[in-house]
């Protein structure tokens, strides 16, 4: 049955809750309007707007250009006399053969499978707005978008590329292929959509202003006014629901045994690591010589032939991400537990870094799926991938889990007089 007609966003002023720092804040809704930032801890609140057809528009186009992406082929090469091309699908396959299927999964799922489905929800979402009444499913994918935002790595995949390029463009020539720059399109795209889409906007335009409670007023916090906020909508609620009851989504005063949870992933992350980096990643077969690679003898691999750029971004992306961030959420893991005054500004630019970087570390991961596609050339040349590889992208989904579990609030909770004054919201850039 299809629901009644979106609601028109009206000129209001609306107390709104941080979901970094849980502080309340008086923000008044425009019809367009910049980033309001929290005026303690700077996290982007939201973005009123009452249209946006640019934001469709771009993920309209991204689906047309992935589609072409993976009817044509991304890369090839030429080896004396013998021609190799690959098809995005090809990179996920080649990992399936060679028994690799939780790594072809990932390869599929985070460069095509999960965006797609971001990309078609924006635009059914849109669509619903545009028409007299909201489609069905249309608040189901409202309540998806945000859960599906850590997982898409089209643009971590189009930097593997480049990776791999130089990586071996001293073995063969490399033929850069029609999709190669569909793909970049759609990966440049994806990320500028993603950045356009705000949830507690987008909730503003689905469902109206927020629902206000009696007593509610800026400048202190949700907990200090015995109140739960909504991290995905916005709506200031008594504690107690399970649900938020205007988005229907799970709702949580802090989020229950976040601290457990987040040890638990990087204990797992830091086992996994062990076999990552003394498990080969990659094996190589030439000429019936077999030469198996780790993550380390990679980057030596590089530094040796000179690419030193190349290996910084291996070692960094592959080694000092994984490690730092583990250390980063033990570190803040800890700070939950400080009673004396910290500096909040570096916690949260150190929570934010921590949450946005390690989805990078994949970079190794795509590089050996797409070398493995090339270079099937049976006894001359093949590429096969390794447990090692397996093994690391364990420790990626772990630790980036992990960040995804840490609620910030916590660390708010034990600063004692830290809650701002009843200022506005800043004002960031567009």
């Amino acid at each position: 049955m299809a629901q009644d007609s979106p609601p028109t966003v009206q000129n209001q002023t609306l107390l709104l809750p941080c979901h970094e720092c849980d502080l309340v804040s008086e923000v008044t809704v425009r019809e367009s309007s910049q980033w309001l930032q929290c005026p303690r801890c700077q996290h982007p609140l939201m973005r009123p707007a009452d249209s946006d057809q640019l934001t469709p528009a771009l993920a309209s186009t991204a689906l047309v250009l992935l589609a072409l992406s993976l009817l044509f082929p991304y890369l090839g090469f030429e080896k004396g006399g013998l021609e190799r091309t690959m098809t995005l699908t090809d990179a996920a396959y080649e990992l399936a053969v060679y028994h690799h299927p939780f790594l072809a999964v990932m390869v599929i799922a985070t460069i095509v499978v999960i965006p797609a489905l971001y990309l078609i929800s924006v635009c059914w979402i849109h669509v619903s707005l545009a028409g007299p009444r909201l489609l069905p499913g249309s608040l189901l994918l409202a309540r998806w978008l945000p859960r599906l935002q850590p997982w898409m790595m089209a643009d971590v995949f189009a930097i593997a590329a480049l990776v791999s390029l130089v990586k071996i463009i001293a073995m063969a020539h490399i033929q850069l292929q029609s999709a190669f720059w569909t793909f970049t399109g759609y990966a440049l795209l994806l990320l500028v959509t993603v950045t356009r889409m705000n949830t507690i906007g987008l909730w503003q335009r689905l469902l109206g202003n927020l629902q206000q409670p009696a007593g509610a007023r800026s400048g202190l916090t949700a907990l200090e006014q015995n109140l739960t906020g909504c991290p995905w909508c916005g709506q200031l609620q008594p504690p107690g629901g399970h649900h938020c009851r205007r988005c229907g989504s799970h709702l949580h005063e802090r989020n229950p045994f976040s601290l457990q949870r987040v040890w638990a992933l990087l204990i797992t992350a830091i086992l996994c690591c062990i076999p990552a980096h003394l498990f080969p990643i990659m094996i190589t077969t030439s000429l019936g010589k077999t030469e198996p690679s780790t993550i380390i003898a990679g980057v030596m691999l590089f530094i040796r032939h000179g690419d030193w750029p190349i290996a910084l971004v291996i070692f960094t992306a592959s080694v000092l991400v994984p490690f730092g961030k583990i250390l980063a959420l033990g570190w803040l893991c800890a700070a939950t537990r400080q009673h004396q005054s910290l500096d909040m500004d570096s916690q949260m630019k150190l929570y934010r870094i921590t949450e946005w970087i390690g989805r990078w570390s994949m970079i190794d991961v795509f590089v050996v799926a797409i070398t493995v596609a090339l270079f099937q050339l049976g006894n001359i040349l093949t590429v096969e991938p390794g447990v090692g590889g397996v093994a690391f992208s364990a420790v990626v989904i772990f630790t980036m889990l992990a960040a995804h579990q840490f609620d910030p609030r916590l660390i708010w909770d034990r600063q004692r007089g830290s809650t701002a004054s009843p200022h506005p919201p800043l004002e960031s850039s567009p």
